[in-house]
């Protein structure tokens, strides 16, 4: 089984803003540069067949380069069981498009579709190795 999520690899400088964000949180785990995404869409757990169908079906997804901005940060607050953090980008609509069409071809491939609760945040990787109900938190604009 393969666990599958499509991502977008942000760009050096808005890693690079993350990076910095991240130093100012007591007690997180961190992943290192090269784990920084912006999830379009969790698959989750598949075998190999399908995995090959995805990329497939993902050749065929055609979209404008976007020019990615963080648009705030923040976490998601999971009670006693610990927290994530998430950051937003914009321009939200393209992203939305982006995932829209991701998921179309996802359909295609045989996946059910996906309703996304939000394209404009994705997690920060390693900011909590526990799992729990979440709520956002205020957002912080970066500088």
């Amino acid at each position: 089984m393969h666990r599958l999520f499509i991502a977008l690899r942000p760009p050096l400088p808005m890693r690079r803003k993350l990076l910095d964000i991240m130093d100012g949180v007591e007690g997180a785990r961190w992943q290192d540069d090269e784990q920084l995404h912006l999830t379009i869409r969790y698959v989750g757990a598949v075998e190999r067949p399908i995995a090959e169908d995805i990329a497939v079906a993902l050749q065929a997804v055609h979209a404008p380069a976007l020019d990615l901005a963080l648009a705030g940060v923040g976490r998601f607050d999971t009670g006693s069981r610990g927290r994530a953090l998430w950051a937003g980008v914009t321009p939200h609509d393209a992203v939305a498009a982006l995932h829209r069409k991701v998921d179309h071809a996802l359909v295609r491939a045989g996946l059910p579709p996906k309703v996304a609760r939000s394209c404009r945040t994705s997690p920060l990787p390693g900011s909590t190795g526990r799992r729990g109900r979440s709520t956002p938190s205020s957002p912080r604009t970066p500088r």
